[in-house]
């Protein structure tokens, strides 16, 4: 298989996920800042010029988070990480749509990519605050679905490196995390694999390590 990501990115997911599923790849690298998504190249195997993208044994592209996840997940069951109930599995699919289209793609896109909601630079501010607000609520929903919970299925799934990826964000931003949430953060950055895949992209898991993790969640 063929795995296009741009390192730190929602990609970094998927990366994960491929790690731990034990997957043979190519990765290539999409340099966002370059433009490299909108080159013909990669346009043709990703219309929809985003990342991540993973082309599979078959030669068909998958685009999009949840649904690379979800296939991931689907075709590998011995490794447990989607789940059989079908209540469980209805609410890792909520969770997921809810990660990527709204704390990701109204919170987050909006801390990152201020530009692109509105080209008048004086309503910048605004438009970031909005994000971050967007992104604490976020937070706050899904520190509710984890509850007591180790992981948001009860038990390791492929929603799991979603809300890590975000959870690496607010920890680059200094965003304070709900306890939950922190606790899960904690519990990624202790798998082997969630720290073979950030040094493999260039960060450096052992500064992120239980005083940053401590001084990251909200006040009670």
């Amino acid at each position: 298989m063929k795995f296009y990501m741009t390192p730190g990115s929602c990609s970094t997911g998927i990366h994960i996920l491929l790690e731990e599923l034990e997957q043979v790849f190519e990765a290539h690298v999409v340099n966002l800042p370059a433009g490299d998504h909108f080159r013909p190249e990669y346009v043709a195997i990703n219309p929809k010029s985003t990342i991540p993208t993973l082309v599979r044994r078959d030669g068909t592209a998958l685009t999009e988070v949840p649904a690379i996840a979800y296939w991931l997940g689907r075709t590998h069951p011995r490794a447990g990480l989607w789940p059989q109930d079908v209540e469980v599995e209805t609410r890792l699919l909520e969770a997921m749509a809810y990660m990527t289209a709204t704390i990701h793609g109204q919170g987050f896109a909006r801390l990152f990519a201020t530009s692109t909601f509105t080209r008048n630079a004086a309503d910048h501010p605004a438009v970031k605050a909005l994000g971050e607000e967007i992104v604490r609520k976020g937070f706050g929903v899904l520190a509710q679905a984890l509850g007591e919970g180790p992981y948001l299925a009860g038990g390791f799934s492929v929603a799991d490196p979603i809300l890590f990826y975000l959870e690496f964000w607010a920890d680059k931003l200094g965003l304070a995390l709900p306890s939950a949430v922190a606790a899960h953060y904690a519990r990624m950055l202790d798998r082997p694999v969630v720290r073979r895949v950030l040094a493999e992209e260039g960060y450096a898991p052992s500064k992120l390590g239980q005083v940053a993790i401590a001084e990251m969640v909200e006040p009670a």
